[in-house]
C-alpha cells in the first residue's frame, strides 16, 4: 500500500511536489539500508602519510627516522636531520623492493610494491639497515646496497662486536608500545647485585628479577620497552631500551649513568613512596590490626598499639603518609556508613530458564558519604608506645566529599591535602603544621555555582621557593597562578586572557617554566583547537610551541629538544611537522596527509559551522554531516547527535572518518553534532549554564544554530528533526521533546540518566548540587513525562550498571499514568550503551525512517 502510494506520489503536479516534498523523495529501502550497513567497509580506504612515529636516534637527538605510507601504496622510509632542516628518503625503495623478489623468489614478488618491513633498525650514522621479510634478516648498506642475508644463528655473548652489544642510554626513558618480541641479556660484571626493573609507558619502575655480580640473566621482552638496573643502594646505574637486533646489555665500571626522567615524573614516583608503609629510612613499619595502628621497629622489632578506638565502622585504615624525615607519618581514620545497593535482574542468564538477581553498590545523591579525618603521629625514637596521637581538627574542613592529594612538605615541618566540600562550590588545601597539629587554609577557591573538581584542578607545591601552581577559573577563565604556600596569597597569574587551559604538560621547577594543553589563544581559530605553550612561572614569556589552524598533539624527542606535531581538522587531514621545542620555530614539514582514495568512495568532509546563541553574542560551534549520495535539489529530515555532559565538549576536532555519525546520514538525514552552552572548554559563564540545570542541555543554543544553518541550506528540513543520545545524552533526547516538542519531532533515548535523583552521585553532585533541592525534580524526565511532544523510543539494556536501568522504566510508568504514546525496546543481558547493540542499532534506525520520512523500512 506505501509503495504504491509512493509511486503515485511521483505522478502529481508541481503544487503538489512543492507542498510535500519528503513523501516524493522518501528514505529507508533495501538499497538505503544495504548502503548504510556497509559504509564502514566503503570508506575503509587507507588515509595516506597520516602518523608519524618517530624513532630517535640514540647518538644524537637531531635526527630520527619514521615509516610511512605513501599514496602509491608502499611504505617509504624517512630519514630526518634536524641540524640540516632535511627529511629524505632512507634508500631507493623500488631498488631494495627489486632485490628482495630477486632473493625470495616468485612467491614474494606480490609484497614487493609495498615493502612492509618489521623490526627495523638502523644503524647510529644511518649507514646501513637491518629488518626482516619472508621470516628472514637482512642487511641493506645505503643508500643503494649491496643486501645480505644476516646469519640468525645465535652466538655467544663473547662473539658479539660492540655493534651487535646493546647500547646504554644516558638517559632513562618510558616504554614505548607496539614493538616486536625479542630478548634482552643483562651481563652484569660489577661486584654488586643489580635488581632490573621494567619502565611503564607512565614513567613506573616495576622490579621483574635480579643478576648477581659475574651473571647473566635474560628474559623476554618487546622491542622499545625500557629498562633500568639499580643498585641495593636504589640507584640507577644503567638503562636500555630492547632492540630487535642488539640483546646483550653490559653493566659494568664505564656503563654510563643515566639521567633520570624529568621532574614530573619524580614527583609521581615520590606520591607512589608515600603509600608504603614501611618509613623512608626502613626503620619503622605500620600495620592495621582490628581497625588500630601497630608501629613496629625494624631495627629492634620493638612493637606498640598506637591507637585502641579504631572499630570497623570507624576506624583506621588504608594509606599511610610518611615525612621525608622518618620521624611521622598520617593516617586516615574514616568514619564508614553503609553503600546503597540496587539490583539489577537478568531476565535470561545463559545456561538457565530461571532470571537471576544482581546486586551492585550504587551511592545516589543525597545519600550519606564515608567521613575520613587525618590523624597525625609523631614518633618517639626512644619510646614507640609514647608516639604522639593527634586527631586533626576538622572545623576547616567539616563536610568533605574527598580529601586528596595528601602530601608532605620537604622540610618535614607540615603537610598538606586537597579538601573538596560536598556541593563543590570549595576547594580548600589544608596545611597542618607537625609540631601543633593545627590546620591553616592554604589556598581557598569558591565558587557560587561549582569548582570543576573533576576536571579543571592542578595543584604543585614547589616547597623550595615556599610557593604553589593554582588552577583556578576565578577570572571567568580556565588558568594558572602562582599561590604563596604560608599567606594563599596569589603572587601572579600564570597565565591569563580570554582563553583556556586544558592542562599541565610539565612543570621545571629549576628554571621557572611550565609547559600547558591550551585553547582559544588564536581568536580566528576554532576556540575548542589544542596548542601547546611554554611560559615562566611569573607569567612572562608566553611562547608559542605550535601552530597552524587545527586541533594539535605532539611527541617531544627524549631530551625534549625537538617536538613532532601533528595537527587537523574535521576538514583537514593531518599535517605533521617537526618543530624546535625551544623556540617553537618551524624545523621541516614531514608529511601532510592524503585523503584522496576516501574522497573517491562519496564521503565528503563534515561541514564546520559556527552560528550566535541564545544570547545573540556566542559562538555556537558544531558540524554537518550529509549523505554520501547526497542530492542539493533534495530536502532531508535533520538529526542531532546529543552529548551535552558538562564535563567536556563533543563535537570532533580532529580528521576522521565519523562512521557513526555518517551511517545515520546515509539512510538519508541531515546530522548534526553542536556543542551548547553548559559544556567544557569555554568560559565560566559559559560552563556555568549547566549549574542545577542539566536539562537545558544548551537547547536554545542548539536550535538557534539549526535554524542559521537552515538559512542558507534549502536541505535541512527543519520540519523534521530527530534527536538520539545515550546516557546523558540519553536524558537529553527525551528531554528535547519535553521542553521542545515545537521544534523537535522524534527522540531515541538509550541508557538516559532521566532522574539525577536516581543516577549516581558524583555525575549529578557535581553539576546538580548539593543538598538535593527540588530543581532536581523539576528537571526530571520522570516528573515532566506528562509534557511529552513527539514521537520517543526509550532503549534500555537491563544489565546496566552505569546508570541504573529503573530510571527508565520509571519514565515508562510516568508515560503510561500521562496516556502517552511511545515505543520501548529492552535488551536481555546487555549493559550500558544498548543502542551500539546491532539489533537495537537497527531499531533506531528504523524508527527515524519511520517517523521522519513516513516509510516503512526496507521497502
Amino acid at each position: 500500500m506505501r509503495r504504491s502510494a509512493v509511486r503515485a506520489l511521483g505522478m502529481l503536479t508541481l503544487a503538489t511536489f512543492v507542498i510535500a516534498p519528503a513523501a516524493v523523495f522518501g528514505q529507508g529501502s533495501k538499497q538505503d539500508y544495504e548502503r548504510w550497513q556497509t559504509l564502514k567497509k566503503r570508506i575503509s580506504q587507507p588515509i595516506f602519510a597520516d602518523k608519524v612515529d618517530p624513532n630517535w636516534s640514540e647518538s644524537s637527538e637531531d635526527s630520527f627516522w619514521y615509516q610511512v605510507l605513501s599514496p602509491d601504496n608502499t611504505f617509504r622510509y624517512i630519514i630526518v636531520d634536524a641540524t640540516t632542516k632535511t627529511r629524505r628518503e632512507a634508500f631507493d625503495h623500488d631498488q631494495l623492493a627489486n632485490l628482495l623478489a630477486s632473493e625470495l623468489g616468485e612467491d614474494a614478488a606480490s609484497s614487493k610494491p609495498q615493502l612492509n618491513l618489521r623490526s627495523l633498525s638502523f644503524d647510529a650514522g644511518f649507514t646501513k639497515v637491518r629488518f626482516e621479510l619472508g621470516k628472514r634478516k637482512w642487511e641493506f648498506v645505503l643508500p643503494s646496497g649491496p643486501l645480505s642475508e644476516v646469519d640468525s644463528r645465535q652466538r655467544g655473548r663473547e662473539d658479539l662486536d660492540d655493534a651487535e652489544t646493546l647500547a646504554a642510554n644516558r638517559q632513562v626513558h618510558r616504554s614505548r608500545d607496539g614493538g616486536d618480541r625479542t630478548e634482552i641479556q643483562f651481563e652484569n660484571r660489577t661486584d654488586e647485585p643489580l635488581h632490573y626493573k621494567w619502565v611503564t609507558s607512565t614513567g613506573e619502575y616495576r622490579d621483574y628479577g635480579r643478576v648477581a655480580p659475574k651473571q647473566t640473566a635474560s628474559l623476554s621482552t618487546f622491542a622499545g620497552h625500557s629498562w633500568v638496573l639499580e643498585s641495593p643502594s636504589g640507584s640507577i646505574v644503567a638503562a636500555f631500551v630492547a632492540d630487535v637486533w642488539q640483546s646483550l646489555a653490559r653493566i659494568d665500571a664505564d656503563t654510563p649513568r643515566p639521567k633520570p626522567l624529568r621532574s614530573s615524573m619524580k614527583r609521581s614516583s615520590r606520591a607512589a613512596r608515600s603509600t608504603r608503609s614501611r618509613s623512608p629510612d626502613d626503620a619503622w613499619q605500620v600495620a592495621f590490626e582490628n581497625h588500630n595502628v601497630v608501629l613496629t621497629s625494624t631495627k629492634s622489632d620493638a612493637r606498640a598499639v598506637l591507637t585502641t578506638e579504631g572499630e570497623s565502622t570507624d576506624g583506621f585504615a588504608g594509606r599511610v603518609w610518611w615525612s621525608p624525615d622518618s620521624r611521622s607519618f598520617v593516617v586516615m581514620k574514616t568514619k564508614k556508613v553503609d553503600v546503597r545497593t540496587i539490583p539489577i535482574v537478568q531476565a535470561s542468564p545463559a545456561g538457565s530458564i530461571h532470571s537471576k538477581l544482581h546486586t551492585i553498590d550504587y551511592a545516589k545523591p543525597g545519600d550519606a558519604m564515608d567521613h575520613p579525618r587525618p590523624v597525625l603521629f609523631r614518633v618517639n625514637e626512644n619510646e614507640i608506645a609514647e608516639t604522639t596521637v593527634t586527631l586533626i581538627d576538622d572545623s576547616l574542613f567539616p563536610n568533605p566529599y574527598s580529601l586528596g592529594d595528601l602530601q608532605w612538605h620537604e622540610d618535614s615541618a607540615s603537610f598538606s591535602f586537597l579538601y573538596n566540600e560536598r556541593g563543590h562550590q570549595t576547594l580548600r588545601v589544608i596545611s597542618v603544621d607537625r609540631e601543633s597539629g593545627e590546620p591553616r587554609v592554604m589556598i581557598d577557591e569558591q565558587s557560587d555555582t561549582f569548582v570543576c573538581y573533576s576536571h579543571k584542578t592542578f595543584l604543585q607545591r614547589i616547597d623550595a621557593t615556599n610557593e604553589a601552581i593554582w588552577m583556578s577559573e576565578r577570572s571567568g577563565w580556565n588558568h594558572l597562578y602562582l599561590v604563596d604556600q604560608t599567606s594563599g596569597e596569589v603572587k601572579n597569574a600564570i597565565t591569563r586572557g580570554d582563553w583556556v587551559v586544558r592542562g599541565v604538560e610539565q612543570v621545571d621547577e629549576a628554571n621557572r617554566q611550565i609547559w600547558l594543553t591550551v585553547s582559544g589563544i588564536d581568536k580566528g581559530q576554532d576556540p575548542y583547537h589544542r596548542h601547546l605553550i611554554r611560559v615562566n612561572f611569573d607569567g612572562s614569556n608566553l611562547v608559542r610551541l605550535t601552530q597552524g589552524d587545527g586541533d594539535h598533539e605532539w611527541q617531544f624527542s627524549p631530551q625534549r629538544r625537538y617536538l613532532v606535531d601533528s595537527y587537523s581538522r574535521v576538514d583537514l587531514p593531518t599535517v605533521t611537522e617537526l618543530r624546535d621545542a625551544v623556540t617553537g620555530e618551524l624545523v621541516v614539514e614531514l608529511e601532510k596527509a592524503d585523503a584522496s582514495e576516501l574522497l573517491k568512495t562519496g564521503w565528503e568532509f563534515p561541514e564546520r559551522f559556527v552560528a550566535k546563541g541564545r544570547d545573540g553574542e556566542t559562538d555556537i560551534h558544531g558540524i554537518i554531516i550529509r549523505p554520501t549520495n547526497f542530492d542539493a535539489s533534495k530536502k532531508y529530515p535533520v538529526l542531532e547527535a546529543i552529548y551535552a555532559g558538562p564535563h567536556s565538549a563533543f563535537v570532533p576536532k580532529q580528521f576522521g572518518r565519523h562512521s557513526s555519525l555518517y551511517e545515520m546520514a546515509e539512510l538519508g538525514f541531515i546530522v548534526v553534532k553542536i556543542d551548547g552552552m553548559g559544556t567544557s572548554h569555554r568560559s565560566k559563564a559559559f560552563h556555568d549554564v549547566c549549574w542545577q540545570n542539566l536539562g537545558d542541555s544548551g537547547f536554545p543554543d542548539r536550535i538557534a544554530w539549526m535554524k542559521a544553518a537552515a538559512i542558507d541550506r534549502p536541505e535541512m528540513d527543519l520540519s523534521r528533526v530527530g534527536i538520539w543520545g545515550g546516557s546523558a545524552g540519553g536524558q537529553s533526547a527525551m528531554r528535547a521533546l519535553i521542553a521542545h516538542g515545537d521544534f523537535y519531532h522524534a527522540a531515541v533515548a538509550d541508557c538516559g540518566c532521566h532522574d539525577n535523583r536516581v543516577d549516581k552521585r558524583w555525575w549529578n553532585e557535581q553539576w546538580m548540587g548539593y543538598p538535593i533541592g527540588p530543581h532536581y525534580a523539576e528537571q526530571s524526565n520522570v516528573t515532566q513525562a506528562h509534557r511529552l511532544q513527539g514521537d520517543l523510543m526509550l532503549i534500555v539494556g537491563e544489565m546496566d550498571q552505569n546508570v541504573d536501568p529503573a530510571t527508565t522504566m520509571q519514565v515508562v510508568g510516568s508515560l503510561v499514568q500521562a496516556d502517552k504514546d511511545f515505543e520501548l525496546l529492552v535488551m536481555p543481558g546487555v549493559g550500558h550503551g544498548a543502542a551500539s547493540h546491532p539489533y537495537a542499532h537497527r531499531r533506531q534506525a528504523d524508527f527515524f525512517i519511520r517517523k521522519l520520512w513516513g516509510n516503512e523500512p526496507r521497502f
